[in-house]
């Protein structure tokens, strides 16, 4: 591997975390009605946003490893999707800090599947605000954001807005 390709792998890994970071933050503690949430007919509901996003992590991965295979499954259940979420970032993450090679280049997953999971982890966030369940903002520049780091074990944030 070359140092640029050592670099935008761990740029990749970085996205990861944040992704975990950021994730972790829209999820937590959501009101038990908010996965069923809708807010408008035509749009889709927490479960079935958090499902596809759970899509995405997969296809990522099977991307990396030269064995594209899209997926898109039925969500479970809220509880069962966001511990698929949190297994996908792993899963991700894991062949990022193996010694397996990357079938693609790490910006093309960034720009696919990472870029589009986080736009629907905003989605949820938007979503609780919605729903009267709104998590407070922070400011991620400071978030103690750790490569890596890509489970429920979110540090708190450092600095939110009131």
């Amino acid at each position: 591997m070359t140092a640029e390709s050592d670099s935008a792998r761990e740029l990749l890994r970085h996205s990861v975390a944040t992704l975990a970071y950021r994730g972790g933050k829209a999820l937590r503690d959501a009101d038990a009605n908010f996965a069923a949430f809708r807010a408008s007919e035509k749009t889709r509901t927490p479960v079935e946003i958090l499902a596809h996003i759970g899509d995405l992590l997969a296809w990522g991965l099977s991307i990396a490893k030269g064995q594209e295979s899209w997926s898109g499954v039925k969500p479970k259940g809220w509880d069962y999707e966001v511990e698929r979420f949190f297994d996908g970032l792993k899963n991700f993450d894991d062949y990022l800090a193996s010694g397996e090679p990357l079938v693609c280049p790490a910006q093309k997953l960034f720009q696919g599947p990472i870029a589009d999971a986080l736009t629907h982890v905003g989605q949820i966030a938007m979503l609780r605000r919605l729903a009267g369940d709104p998590m407070r903002g922070e400011n991620y520049f400071v978030a103690e954001i750790t490569v890596g780091r890509v489970g429920t074990d979110q540090p708190e944030p450092r600095f939110e807005f009131e």
